[in-house]
Formats: C-alpha cells, sequence, structure tokens
C-alpha cells in the first residue's frame, strides 16, 4: 500500500506567494505520510478530495468576520476571500463525510464557523491577562492546556495536561451545534474540539506543528491522523 496522502492548505503572503511554514510538511513525513500542499482558490474541490486520504486545515490569518455574523474588529487581520472560501467548503465537506482531518489555529477556528459557529475577534479584550496566547506584536508562546479525558483527543495524545505553542488572538466564541469542546485553557478559552460520530476530525488551537519534532506527544496527533488516514484506505 502507498503512504497516506495528506493535503495541507497554504495561504498567500504579501508577495502573491503561496506560503506554509515547512514544520507541517516535517511533522506529516515523520508520521509516514506524503504533504501535498493545497493552495487557495481551487474551485475543482470534488477532484481534489479524490487525490487526498488527510486534511490539515492549517493556521494563518483571520477568517471573515462576515462569515460568523460579526462586524469585525480593528485587530482583524491578513483576510483572503479565495481562502476562507476554499477552506470553509472543504471543512464542510470534510465533515459530512470520513475523511481525516486536522484544524490547526485558524483551521479550528474555521471548522467551527463552517459548521455555524461563531468567534472571539480580539482575545485580549474579553479575558484577563493571566495566559499569553501569543506573544506580541505576532510570535508563539507556551501555556497548559487541559483535555477531557473522555475525548478522542485525549485518547491520541495519551495525556490530560499538555504545553503547547500557543499563537492566537482569536478562538471559539459559540461552538458549532455538532462540535463537542474537549479542551480548555486555565483562563477559559476553548482550545480544542471534535467531531462526535465522525471518524477522525480533530480540531487544536495551539500549534502542534511548531514544536512536533522535540516533542513526541505533539507529533501524536500527526501520527494518528496519518494512521487515521491509512485505515480509511484500507477500508476503500
Amino acid at each position: 500500500m502507498r503512504a497516506p496522502i495528506i493535503g495541507i492548505t497554504t495561504e498567500t503572503n504579501d508577495q502573491n506567494e503561496y506560503v506554509l511554514p515547512v514544520e507541517y510538511a516535517n511533522a506529516i513525513r515523520k508520521a509516514g505520510g506524503i504533504p501535498l500542499l493545497l493552495p487557495p482558490g481551487e474551485p475543482r474541490l470534488d477532484e481534489l478530495l479524490t487525490l487526498i486520504d488527510g486534511l490539515i486545515l492549517s493556521g494563518g490569518g483571520d477568517i471573515d468576520p462576515l462569515h460568523y455574523g460579526s462586524r469585525g474588529h480593528p485587530e482583524v487581520y491578513m483576510i483572503d476571500p479565495a481562502r476562507d472560501e476554499m477552506e470553509l467548503a472543504l471543512a464542510r465537506q470534510a465533515a459530512g463525510g470520513d475523511l481525516p482531518t486536522l484544524g490547526v489555529c485558524r483551521g479550528a477556528q474555521l471548522i467551527n464557523v463552517a459548521l455555524g459557529g461563531t468567534l472571539v475577534e480580539h482575545l485580549p479584550d474579553e479575558i484577563d491577562n493571566t495566559i499569553a496566547h501569543r506573544m506580541e506584536p505576532r510570535g508563539a508562546v507556551p501555556h497548559p492546556v487541559t483535555i477531557a479525558g473522555n475525548s478522542q483527543l485525549a485518547e491520541v495524545i495519551g495525556e490530560e495536561v499538555v504545553v503547547g505553542a500557543s499563537w492566537h488572538h482569536q478562538a471559539i466564541r459559540t461552538p458549532a451545534p455538532r462540535l463537542e469542546v474537549v479542551a480548555r485553557a486555565a483562563d477559559g478559552t476553548i482550545e480544542a474540539v471534535e467531531l462526535p460520530g465522525h471518524p477522525w476530525l480533530l480540531a487544536v488551537q495551539w500549534h502542534p506543528e511548531i514544536t512536533a519534532g522535540e516533542d513526541p506527544v505533539q507529533q501524536r496527533l500527526f501520527d494518528a491522523l496519518v494512521e487515521a488516514a491509512r485505515e480509511r484506505m484500507r477500508a476503500r
């Protein structure tokens, strides 16, 4: 059997280039999968989905607040309509089928919005400063996350408290009806959701790819995604 192909969404930078941190590809290769980068704006999603065995909705800029009924916020940045349209459609198709899917940071927020949830536009407006969720102006900072012991996420990671690399100023406000909240930070911020009834759809607010190279706990997310993709291939 060939290695599972894992599609990873990318973003467009200010130089009109498609970009993705190399850590995503490294983590998938380490797990035994083949990374396939997916640029924004692809209209033929049905054909694209025949090429991949698993999906990562990666981190990046903010989702247009219009998608979750907000008037916006001055701190919202890097809105990409083409990326929003494609990834919202991908998330809905993944949630409605059996495609193993991992949402990371923006990807977690996007899955929530795609399924009818809303977001906190700017966390510093609504929580105290006991926990930093990103290093200002924009950078990663570690903090603990508590995972529900009876969750699929806890089964995958093997721990109920993990330290993740956090890099976000938004978060899930109202979870989509179909999603289950399975992890929070000490300040109450939602840090992970999963989709009950789906074979493998997990979404984390932190960035496991940043530390997966040195932290086997974070690498387990990518290992489990690739294994779920392999199981799906065997079943077909």
